[in-house]
């Protein structure tokens, strides 16, 4: 903490130093970035009171990620929770699940998102910038809100009278990844259309322990569309999309003399399974998906308009989403989805933006949503549900000479109603209560009304020094695995017991930042504080005999509420001379610190906090615009992170993660012929040194042991060359 408050006392001493570089920052082309997240219409990314990591294309595709949430680590302050490559959540400053709002398309992802093995149902290759709210949000998105919010932007309309696109293909070599995305998009007179295709594939993963790692194969087949019009009144365009991934789903049983990996067979009798060892061959194999195995799909449909009406502009969003996810996991049934859980959702939203006056900017709307979740399989986890969100609110934001003040108002109200659920004797659904039944769910009814609140101010002391603070307070309602979940959570194996007696979630978080950017130097320093009152997480149950409480041969868990406080922040120090133009070093330093009020020590941390994390890189770039390669580049970068060892080990369910450091380098260069760009070429190796490592938010850390080894779980993929080809259609010069 000391570091930090030097760090903006030498900032502030500097400032009459600093102000004589004002003229010549501006000359050197200097232009502060916008963002679009959190607020009504774009605003200066310096001017907004929260803290705000950005990623654009370059960014995107510098890196060697295997889906959009990998991707988003690279920012300080999020992480993510893991199962393999192909199921990732996003994780901000300790707080994940239904603490932090997905934004995709302009609306809210609705997916199910309460699990660990549910996965964020996004093409990563649809996404052109990403923008990640760092702080409680539910002013403009609601209930959920209260970590953050990522903000997915999709392409942007093509310039008037033009059509382009691009052919993507990546490959990597580590888990043998094939992908391809195809994107065409044009602008003709004002209507605008584009479409995005995306197919992958990929076997198992490695490292350097484990080998090839059974059932870690995955493949999606995305289609994406949408056409609309875009006018000087404005725009209105409708959105289709249909995400398809198919996933092994990683359990870690090996064979006990070898360490190999096994897999379940079915046994001649149809009634029991046995354990065989899985040959090289399955592990290479593409499209070779186990009985053990997932299927996720995604439709969506979004209407998004934007309409110039008075001296303001009316925003109107409509859409429906449709969430399907099965699992099968149970070999003796074969290959049978007895988890089947679908999940509709239609999300309205509607604002009005007045135009600016007097250095004012004013905004207000509503915005919510009417969701529905079925059991269609033969396994029951959670109940049956309608919920309805409605939310009202108000944002302004008012700048007098170098000080911005920002906040708004907004009220939230959630009904939620779970339903009844009565199986027979051989786990039958059955229509109602009868003399052999059992009851898996009650029926159950919650409203929740939450009021939520910011005020923020940001100052320029110059063009080159700000500083930021902002208060804000922010609300989330249960999810139904928390209020209303009874049966075996499959993959822990734990069982889960919900309580719809809980009250709603409140957080009031406190962020100060300072930051500087000169001709030589980006540096920014935030600390923020966040108190959430009603803080749910779950409780494993004892016998009345002693010991652990056992449903159906598993431990229960039961969830309960309680005060937690999180602390942290996060060091940006970037510098770019303008005397060596090809250099760029950036730093970035995140930690944060978790609690539970009112614990002893062997729970007095919360679960699954993120470590801290140190990461450098240096680029350096040569552009020659007179030859046929152009913009080269050379990056290294190193990733560190910190042991965690402030784990909630009351239950034996979680343990210390030792530290560990990643080295990361990255080439490429754009290739043109007779002045038109041909293709940009990517080379990214990550892990380049095969660090073997365990990541602390990773599920599969907690996998079985293997005896061979006396090593406990499934490490995180090793070293990883990706190799990607952009060939642009009707790239400019």
């Amino acid at each position: 903490m000391k570091k930090i408050f030097f760090t903006a006392v030498i900032a502030l001493a500097c400032i009459p130093q600093l102000k004589a570089q004002q003229d010549t920052i501006i000359k050197a082309g200097y232009l502060p970035e916008v963002i679009v997240t959190g607020v009504q219409s774009a605003t200066d990314k310096q001017k907004f009171p929260m803290a705000v990591g950005i990623l654009n294309q370059k960014d995107l595709l510098q890196n060697s990620s295997t889906n959009i949430i990998d991707a988003l680590s690279s920012i300080p302050g999020v992480s993510l929770i893991n199962i393999g490559p192909a199921i990732a959540k996003p994780v901000v400053r300790g707080l994940g699940y239904n603490r932090v709002v997905v934004i995709n398309d302009g609306i809210r992802q609705e997916g199910q998102q309460w699990g660990d093995e549910f996965g964020i149902e996004i093409d990563e290759y649809t996404v052109q910038r990403i923008e990640v709210l760092k702080g409680p949000a539910s002013l403009r998105y609601g209930s959920d809100a209260l970590a953050g919010v990522i903000n997915l932007l999709p392409q942007s309309f093509a310039p008037e009278g033009r059509m382009t696109g691009r052919f993507l293909t990546n490959y990597q070599t580590n888990n043998g990844l094939l992908a391809g995305n195809f994107l065409l998009g044009g602008n003709q007179k004002g209507f605008v259309w584009n479409i995005n295709y995306t197919y992958k594939t990929a076997h198992a993963y490695k490292n350097k322990y484990d080998g090839y790692v059974w059932n870690s194969n995955y493949g999606e087949n995305n289609l994406k569309a949408m056409f609309g019009v875009q006018k000087k009144w404005g725009f209105s365009t409708i959105t289709l999309s249909r995400f398809n991934l198919k996933t092994g789903i990683i359990e870690g049983a090996r064979d006990e003399v070898t360490g190999a990996f096994t897999k379940k067979v079915r046994n001649y009798d149809g009634t029991t399974d046995s354990a065989v060892t899985v040959t090289k061959d399955e592990l290479l194999r593409y499209n070779n998906y186990d009985i053990i195995h997932q299927q996720v799909r995604h439709n969506k449909l979004v209407w998004d308009n934007s309409f110039a009406l008075g001296n303001g502009r009316l925003g109107l969003k409509l859409a429906y989403q449709q969430s399907h996810r099965q699992e099968a996991n149970d070999v003796v049934l074969g290959d049978v989805y007895n988890f089947d859980f679908l999940q509709q959702t239609i999300n309205y939203d509607i604002g009005y933006a007045l135009a600016e006056t007097n250095n004012w900017k004013v905004s207000f709307g509503a915005n919510g949503m009417d969701q529905s979740f079925k059991n269609q399989g033969t396994a029951f986890l959670f109940p049956e549900y309608h919920s309805l969100d409605i939310g009202l609110y108000s944002l302004a934001q008012k700048t007098i000479h170098q000080l911005t003040l920002s906040g708004g108002l907004r009220f939230d109200n959630r009904h939620f109603k779970g339903d009844d659920l009565f199986i027979g004797p051989h786990g039958e659904r059955l229509s109602g209560p009868s003399a052999d039944a059992t009851q898996q769910f009650k029926a159950y009814t919650s409203n929740f009304s939450g009021v939520s609140g910011s005020i923020g101010a940001t100052y320029d002391f110059s063009s080159l020094v700000y500083a930021k603070i902002n208060i804000a307070r922010g609300y989330r309602a249960p999810n139904v695995a928390e209020s209303g979940s009874n049966g075996i959570h499959d993959g822990t194996p734990f069982y889960e017991i919900g309580d719809a007696n809980l009250k709603a979630e409140s957080s009031l978080q406190a962020d100060a930042a300072i930051g500087l950017h000169s001709n030589d130097f980006t540096v920014e320093a935030t600390l923020f504080s966040n108190q959430i009152n009603n803080y749910i997480f779950p409780i494993k149950l004892a016998s009345a005999l002693g010991g652990d409480s056992l449903r159906e041969a598993a431990p229960a868990f039961k969830f309960i509420a309680g005060d937690a406080v999180l602390k942290g922040g996060e060091i940006i120090v970037n510098y770019h001379p303008q005397l060596l133009k090809w250099l760029r070093w950036e730093n970035t330093f995140s930690f944060i610190s978790a609690i539970q009020k009112n614990q002893n020590d062997s729970s007095k941390y919360l679960p699954y906090t993120p470590p801290g994390k140190l990461q450098t890189k240096c680029w350096f770039s040569f552009s020659n615009n007179e030859h046929g390669i152009r913009n080269i580049y050379l990056s290294i970068g190193v990733d560190h992170f910190f042991e965690q060892n402030k784990v909630f080990y009351k239950f034996n369910n979680e343990t210390i993660t030792p530290g560990y450091t990643l080295l990361n380098i990255g080439a490429g260069a754009t290739i043109y012929a007779k002045k038109k760009q041909v293709v940009g070429i990517y080379l990214m190796a990550a892990n380049l040194t095969d660090v073997a490592y365990l990541s602390n938010m990773s599920r599969l850390k907690y996998a079985d042991i293997n005896n061979a080894t006396s090593r406990t779980g499934v490490y995180n993929m090793g070293r990883n060359i990706s190799i990607k080809l952009n060939f642009p259609i009707g790239a400019d010069k």
